[in-house]
């Protein structure tokens, strides 16, 4: 009687899975509505993580300084690069993870542990880093440090620009610059990320991935937001190393940081442990949000996918 009971499950689960190019689709549309709404947090956070001379007294001052003196606009500043960021990057994170978590789940009873989901994050973390995030964050951090209203002062024109400029003056690693603290924020990010969301759709409304229950999107909001406020306490150090990696540039010969533990030990050194964590507010005015956006979208469009073609799922 047991086994009647036991046994079907597995092949249900597995039936039920949603492909990894569902989950990838899903996420590159959540990205898109995320980067519009979100930007200018992005851009403040940018702007307050390079701000050395104390010249941004807040989050508010930093926001209406850029305003008043470079236009509204300029909060947008770099939307063309972190859109397109966003979209690449959830659609290789939302997919990876998926196959991931499929080659982590126990062969025999098709479940997925939570050292499994927690290495599949890691790992979906480390694949975008290296393969988007890098090279876009890069060039939308040299965009978003240009300050002033003048294109023909600018010394970067536009994305593509930047690029080939980043490219002919320090070479096709200089895209790369920042590697390693990337890597550390967003595989430790995705790590806890999809691990909590996973949890808090379980406990808050017991859903399950495949059991035909699709949360409304305040669910979604909520569950996301949720899981988006660890990482950024936990990896504000990699975040402003990051963004200090990338933003130098070899103008003026010698670069002042090394590399991520160099970095690190200067800004320790010069600004004090505080430093480290730089940008932490607008990040978490960020983050979780941005989360909370990305999966209302994303669950949506998975859920309408369980309703339309998993036809065992549970309506």
């Amino acid at each position: 009687m047991k086994e009647s009971q036991t046994n079907p499950n597995p092949r249900m689960e597995s039936k039920k899975s949603i492909p990894p190019y569902m989950k990838a689709i899903s996420g590159s549309l959540g990205g898109i509505v995320e980067a519009c709404c979100l930007q200018p947090i992005d851009v403040i956070k940018t702007r307050l993580q390079l701000d050395r001379m104390g010249n941004y007294k807040g989050i508010i001052h930093c926001g209406t300084t850029v305003s008043r003196t470079e236009g509204v606009r300029a909060l947008w500043k770099g939307l063309t690069p972190f859109a397109t960021h966003l979209t690449l990057k959830y659609a290789l994170r939302m997919g990876s993870n998926a196959m991931l978590q499929s080659a982590f789940k126990d062969s025999e009873t098709g479940k997925l542990s939570n050292r499994g989901r927690v290495l599949a994050g890691f790992g979906a973390g480390v694949l975008e880093a290296l393969v988007i995030v890098t090279p876009f964050e890069v060039v939308k951090i040299r965009l978003q440090q240009q300050k002033g209203l003048s294109p023909e002062l600018l010394k970067y024109k536009g994305p593509v620009h930047c690029a080939s400029t980043i490219i002919r003056e320090e070479g096709l690693f200089g895209l790369w610059a920042g590697a390693a603290p990337t890597v550390m924020r967003n595989g430790t990010n995705q790590a806890a990320m999809f691990t909590a969301k996973n949890a808090f759709d379980v406990i808050l409304w017991k859903k399950h991935e495949g059991d035909g229950k699709v949360l409304q999107p305040w669910q979604s909001m909520i569950s996301g937001f949720l899981a988006g406020t660890a990482g950024p306490v936990c990896t504000g150090p990699f975040d402003v190393v990051k963004t200090r990696l990338m933003a130098q540039s070899r103008d003026g010969g010698e670069l002042k940081y090394k590399g991520m533990i160099h970095a690190i030990r200067t800004i320790y050194a010069e600004e004090g442990l505080r430093a480290l964590w730089k940008g932490l507010l607008p990040r978490l005015m960020r983050i979780p949000p941005g989360q909370a956006i990305m999966w209302a979208v994303a669950d949506q469009i998975t859920g309408l996918y369980e309703r339309r073609y998993l036809h065992s799922a549970a309506l």
